[in-house]
C-alpha cells in the first residue's frame, strides 16, 4: 500500500541553523531516501521550495482567487513529500519513525 508522507519544518528555526548543519540532516535525509530505495519502500519524493514562493487558489464568491502564500497560516509549513510503499500503517509509521527529517519537524503519514 502506498502512502504519502507529508513532512513540515519551521522555517525561520532552519534559518537558525548553520550552513553545515542543514547540509549535515540534509545528507542524512538522503542517505534514508537511499536506504528505503534499495529495500523497495522509496516510492517518490521531493523537497518543496519555500513556502514564500507558494501560491494559494480558493474559490470565493463563485469565482477563483489567487493569493501569494501558503494557505495554513502556521509556523510549520509543508517542506516536502514522501511516497512510501509499506504492508500497513504500522509498517509506515515504523519506517518514518527512523527518517531523519523527524527531528526537525513532523511526518503526517496518509493512505
Amino acid at each position: 500500500m502506498k502512502y504519502i508522507c507529508l513532512g513540515y519544518y519551521d522555517e525561520k528555526a532552519w534559518e537558525t541553523i548553520s550552513p553545515g548543519e542543514q547540509n549535515k540532516l540534509m545528507d542524512e535525509c538522503f542517505a534514508y531516501d537511499d536506504e528505503l530505495r534499495k529495500n523497495g519502500h522509496f516510492a517518490g519524493g521531493e523537497a518543496l521550495q519555500s513556502a514564500r514562493n507558494a501560491t494559494t487558489l480558493r474559490w470565493v464568491n463563485g469565482k477563483v482567487t489567487v493569493t501569494d502564500g501558503p494557505y495554513a497560516e502556521t509556523k510549520e509549513q509543508l517542506g516536502g513529500i514522501l511516497v512510501l510503499e509499506a504492508e500497513d500503517l504500522n509498517e509506515a509509521i515504523r519506517l518514518m519513525s527512523r527518517h531523519p527529517g523527524v527531528r526537525n519537524g513532523p511526518f503526517e503519514i496518509r493512505p
